[in-house]
């Protein structure tokens, strides 16, 4: 299934839109709910791509370390995220800075 709802709105990839699929495989959530949630939690990874940026190479913290304190912060309250959007965005934050998928485990 794309994620593409219609010609104006942002692709969503499946990636993300299966965080809102049950056991059968049905949406849990309408369309412009996993739109407005996508463009949120694609703005945090690419806003975080330049802060892990610079704690990995200004510190000398590993590239593990820096994405689970990121996740961390996602989960500390008050949350803008759910769990799973949080681990999403880590995978996307880890994606856009070229750093190795398995870094960080899918919680």
């Amino acid at each position: 299934m794309s994620g593409d709802y219609d010609e104006n709105q942002t692709a969503v990839p499946e990636s993300f839109i299966a965080l809102y699929r049950d056991a059968r495989n049905r949406l849990t959530v309408p369309r412009a709910t996993i739109a407005a949630r996508y463009e949120l939690c694609e703005d945090l990874a690419n806003l975080l791509t330049d802060h892990c940026s610079m704690v990995h190479s200004r510190d000398g913290v590993d590239e593990a370390t820096v994405l689970s304190r990121v996740h961390q912060g996602l989960l500390a309250p008050p949350t803008t995220v759910e769990p799973p959007e949080a681990a999403w965005v880590v995978r996307r934050t880890a994606e856009l800075l070229g750093w190795p998928g398995d870094l960080w485990p899918a919680q």
